[in-house]
């Protein structure tokens, strides 16, 4: 299958950014966000596989408390979501342009705004269910570890933080995956399915923590966002449809896990 590139601007290298520059910006880039996470990811997950407990009994907490005081937990809480964006304004600042649309490297224009949003909903339906399935029957076959996405204590701060949470992981993968990283491989003449393959494998890399079953889940999510993203050029659907799916997890874990225990692996 061809894929439709979708209009942007002209990707050449030029004296002033040369191809070794380019490779040590995107391995900076990375070792400061998502390509840390991905090898802490990989040694977790050589720790989980050798370790006696399976899979299938061993956890992992999305979003753990870090204090057992109310008032510190939450410090470290939004201090942590702050610092962990700054790989997205070092991309910003990186690929800004002086005319706008500012972000247009990036796939961001601030035209069709409506429209985006709403192709981000439908992505939703389109990857949650099937990834919920997923996720039941890998717990079924020991594949995932269970996951709470919410660790947190019930305070009247908890469902804005989650919130926040759900939207940085969305602005840092989304900006970083597909915004960034398509940007720069093409600039460094890669075809469109090398680059849909190999951040799809960055992108389900940082998540092996959570299993084999979480790496093909995020493997599979990878693909079908890289190959619309090559088609369409626009990154909001992506920002949108990745916050919905955390947001729905992260906020309706205390549902969930009292509707559905043994799915969270509860008495």
């Amino acid at each position: 299958m061809t894929l439709r590139r979708a209009q942007g601007p002209t990707l050449s290298l030029t004296s002033d950014v040369s191809r070794a520059r380019i490779l040590w910006e995107i391995a900076i880039v990375l070792a400061l966000g998502l390509g840390e996470s991905a090898v802490y990811a990989i040694v977790q997950f050589a720790y989980r596989v050798t370790d006696p407990t399976p899979l299938a009994e061993q956890t992992a907490t999305l979003n753990p408390s870090r204090s057992d005081r109310e008032a510190f937990d939450l410090i470290y809480q939004v201090l942590g979501i702050a610092f962990s964006i700054i790989p997205v304004l070092l991309v910003c600042f990186l690929l800004w342009q002086a005319s706008r649309p500012h972000l247009g490297r990036l796939g961001l224009d601030g035209t069709r705004v409506g429209r985006d949003a709403g192709r981000g909903i439908l992505l939703v339906l389109a990857i949650g269910i099937p990834g919920l399935a997923l996720y039941l029957g890998g717990r079924m076959l020991g594949l995932f570890v269970t996951v709470i996405p919410g660790g947190l204590e019930d305070h009247w701060w908890t469902v804005p933080v989650l919130l926040l949470s759900a939207a940085r992981a969305s602005i840092m993968e989304e900006f970083v995956v597909l915004g960034y990283l398509f940007f720069r491989l093409k600039q460094l003449g890669w075809d469109i399915w090398p680059i849909i393959i190999a951040t799809s494998v960055l992108r389900a890399s940082y998540h092996l923590y959570q299993g084999p079953g979480a790496f093909v889940g995020n493997l599979a999510m990878g693909l079908l966002f890289g190959w619309m993203f090559a088609r369409t050029g626009r990154l909001l659907p992506f920002l949108v449809a990745h916050f919905l799916i955390d947001a729905t997890a992260f906020v309706g874990y205390p549902w969930a896990a009292a509707t559905f225990p043994a799915l969270f692996g509860l008495p």
